[in-house]
């Protein structure tokens, strides 16, 4: 049975992706301070392995990869918007508690996750970072948010380059505006806003995953059809 841990798998993407791949056969660990909705999905499938910790916390997050075991993937999906404000009128604890959780948060689970990969028999994994397409095209008023999904690009190509020698695939997939609670709190101020459901975006990291070792997703960007047209670079 193939085995992948999700961080931030209580909600939006994480707990769609999460079904998608428990439905797919996958034995998969599930990571997010909130106990009571990883116990609730645990009690769905007995596949399903709840790993509650903080992304941002190292000690409870070697925990958590030490207690799943053997790893083929990492969705390394955790994060958070942060406030939505110009530069000027961002606390700087707001700075930072965005840059801890999707940049730092992001490292510690990638780090594991390599790490665990490079030492298992036999040797090699798959890491897919969740991008947005923020890692290219800002939203207005989301400088916190932007900065670090660009930073997340970066970790992308490095681990893709430093994980060759050690059979250890990364890929990032970009999403644009799938149907989660928070992506509709945004449609109650634009009603306008173009969104697809959220099991597409689920699909693709399951197609990503399922990749054979020889292949990598490098980027996968997936949208809403309706929105306009986003090209990278």
């Amino acid at each position: 049975m193939k085995s992948i841990i999700i961080t931030g798998a209580s909600s939006g993407i994480g707990h769609a992706t999460a079904e998608v791949f428990l439905d797919a056969g996958w034995r998969v660990g599930l990571i997010a301070r909130r106990a009571d909705r990883l116990e609730a999905l645990a009690d769905r499938y007995d596949s399903a392995v709840p790993l509650p910790a903080d992304v941002t916390d190292p000690g409870g997050m070697q925990a958590a990869f030490e207690a799943f075991g053997q790893l083929d993937v990492l969705f390394n999906n955790a994060g958070l918007f942060g406030p939505a404000a110009t530069i000027d009128e961002v606390d700087l604890v707001d700075w930072a508690q965005v840059m801890q959780v999707n940049i730092g948060g992001m490292f510690i689970a990638a780090r594991l996750a390599f790490a665990a990969m490079r030492a298992q028999d036999p040797q090699g994994g798959r890491i897919i970072n969740n991008g947005s397409l923020s890692a290219y095209v800002p939203r207005p008023n989301s400088v916190c948010y932007t900065t670090t999904k660009h930073a997340v690009t970066g970790l992308t190509k490095t681990l893709s380059l430093d994980g060759r020698p050690f059979g250890i695939a990364c890929g990032q997939i970009d999403i644009g505006n799938a149907e989660t609670d928070l992506l509709m709190q945004l449609k109650k101020t634009q009603p306008d806003t173009a969104t697809m459901q959220v099991e597409n975006a689920a699909r693709s990291v399951l197609h990503m995953a399922e990749m054979p070792a020889e292949a990598n997703v490098q980027f996968m960007t997936v949208m809403a059809t309706t929105m306009p047209y986003i090209g990278r670079g």
